[in-house]
């Protein structure tokens, strides 16, 4: 393997790495302010680390903002979170991504709406993330996204 190939492989360990951390982080039930903010150091590390990858897509965009959408609004940090939800949305339509992708990037605006106190703009996320959940073909990712839909207030 030469140096590029190795740097190349590096970038994608430390990117699932980073990313596996933040999903530890994330679920548990309280998190020190240290944590979060090393949730929040850990979620760009790992999507800074894709954008490195030569294998790099428009899917893994998606999932990383996504990420960082959540990150944003665990720790109550609304615009941010908003503001990558929308990028995980506009990368999911351009490229044509599958509706599960498009559906959790109005899933994550929903969410980072709530943070805002928005209620209006949640439930309008909210809607269009369901209109997604019905052109899903896959039981379990519907499943996934209709539990985090049903969390939101």
């Amino acid at each position: 393997m030469n140096e590029t190939e190795a740097a190349v492989s590096s970038h994608k360990q430390i990117a699932a790495t980073c990313f596996n951390q933040v999903w530890d982080l994330l679920e548990k039930e309280v998190r020190t302010p240290e944590e979060q903010e090393n949730m929040i150091h850990l979620c760009h590390s790992s999507f800074w680390h894709w954008t490195q990858a030569e294998e790099c897509t428009e899917q893994n965009l998606s999932i990383g903002y996504w990420q960082l959408s959540r990150v944003y609004a665990v720790v109550g940090q609304g615009e941010n979170s908003l503001n990558y939800a929308k990028r995980c949305i506009a990368v999911s339509e351009e490229a044509g991504l599958a509706p599960f992708y498009i559906g959790y990037g109005y899933e994550a605006a929903a969410r980072a709406c709530n943070v805002l106190g928005q209620s209006t703009e949640s439930r309008r996320f909210k809607e269009v993330a369901y209109e997604y959940l019905e052109k899903m073909t896959d039981e379990g990712s519907k499943k996934l996204l209709v539990s985090d839909l049903e969390g939101l207030q």
